[in-house]
């Protein structure tokens, strides 16, 4: 009963949450001063190649295609009933290309790359900076400055270094892109085997940093419950060592849990600067593309989809700690 109220009121929140930041996600690409569609026809009519009728011709195809010339309230209904039913629009600078195409397109482009570096350095960083608080002395001590070192550096700056040593100086991944010129992307292993040389440096640079982030944290989380009242009075009750490190090691993970889902939620948008280094086809490259085109469809459902994507992560969060942690089941029941 605690549980199940517990899980009512958090989605509750969340479905409040999710409501204001699709109605925001609407908004703000309308609160930019202009109308999107006359940049649109002013650059097409820079080459001098457009007509005038011709431009107002694309100018009235855009506003209806759009919905613009209907009133805000309107748009946004049937800005609700496209979200709801899946239809992410049409791209204003890839016009007349889906929405859902261009990100279907990119998107498993950043999953391969960014969850396996999640869920990879999240376990190894977890384990590392563990082991580093158990053990202490000049383990913990160089483990933490190297981790501290890694994890201060940023993805871009990695990038960087990774793809001049190893693609430009050495010779030994490919400079850039996600598969060589003249093939098609599909499932076959010729094309999967030509992408994965292409799949390390943007992997390893993401993989590298974020293994010293998780290991820190774990490492600082370790420590600070080995201090705590509860571990003292468990020695002082003879209860085995094992166990104890079984509890501290729970307790220690709950932050940890929450930086897992946090980056899983943003993983959409999380290595732009990265994709971009390695000019890699995610969904980051889409989005920096689309800014600089001023492609708002694009941009209002990369941002949605990042939205959703972390509300969802924080809210399975909140579920997991309520499952987990014995003390917020506890605060529930004091409030009977």
């Amino acid at each position: 009963m605690v549980l199940g109220r517990y899980i009512l009121q958090k989605t509750g929140w969340y479905l409040v949450a999710l409501v204001a930041a699709v109605s925001l996600n609407f908004l703000l690409p309308r609160l930019v001063p202009g109308n999107p569609v006359d940049v649109i026809v002013s650059n097409l009519a820079r080459g001098g190649s457009v007509t005038g009728e011709q431009q107002k011709a694309i100018y009235e195809s855009f506003v209806a295609e759009f919905g613009l010339d209907a009133p805000l309230w309107q748009q946004f209904l049937t800005y609700l009933g496209k979200v709801f039913t899946g239809d992410l629009g049409t791209s204003f600078a890839n016009y007349p290309a889906s929405v859902n195409d261009l990100v279907g397109q990119a998107l498993p482009w950043s999953v391969a790359v960014q969850l396996p570096a999640i869920l990879i350095g999240w376990i190894v960083g977890n384990l590392v900076g563990a082991v580093a608080a158990f053990r202490g002395g000049n383990w913990d001590r160089s483990v933490f400055t190297s981790s501290l070192f890694l994890s201060s550096m940023p993805y871009y700056c990695l990038s960087i270094l990774l793809l001049y040593g190893l693609a430009v100086v050495a010779g030994v991944f490919p400079v850039g892109g996600a598969y060589s010129l003249g093939l098609t992307p599909e499932l076959s292993v010729e094309f999967l085997w030509d992408a994965i040389s292409y799949y390390w440096l943007p992997f390893l640079s993401l993989v590298i940093v974020f293994i010293g982030g998780q290991a820190v944290g774990m490492r600082s989380m370790a420590i600070y419950e080995l201090g705590g009242d509860y571990v003292n009075y468990a020695r002082a009750m003879g209860i085995k060592d094992n166990t104890i490190t079984t509890y501290i090691f729970r307790n220690a993970m709950l932050p940890q849990i929450t930086g897992l889902a946090l980056s899983i939620g943003t993983l959409v948008g999380g290595a732009l600067i990265t994709e971009l280094v390695f000019n890699y086809p995610g969904v980051g490259t889409l989005l920096f593309n689309a800014i600089a085109q001023n492609d708002y469809p694009v941009i209002q459902a990369i941002t949605l989809i990042i939205t959703v994507a972390v509300l969802a992560a924080n809210f399975a969060v909140e579920i997991v700690y309520g499952i987990v942690d014995p003390r917020i089941r506890a605060a529930k029941s004091g409030e009977k």
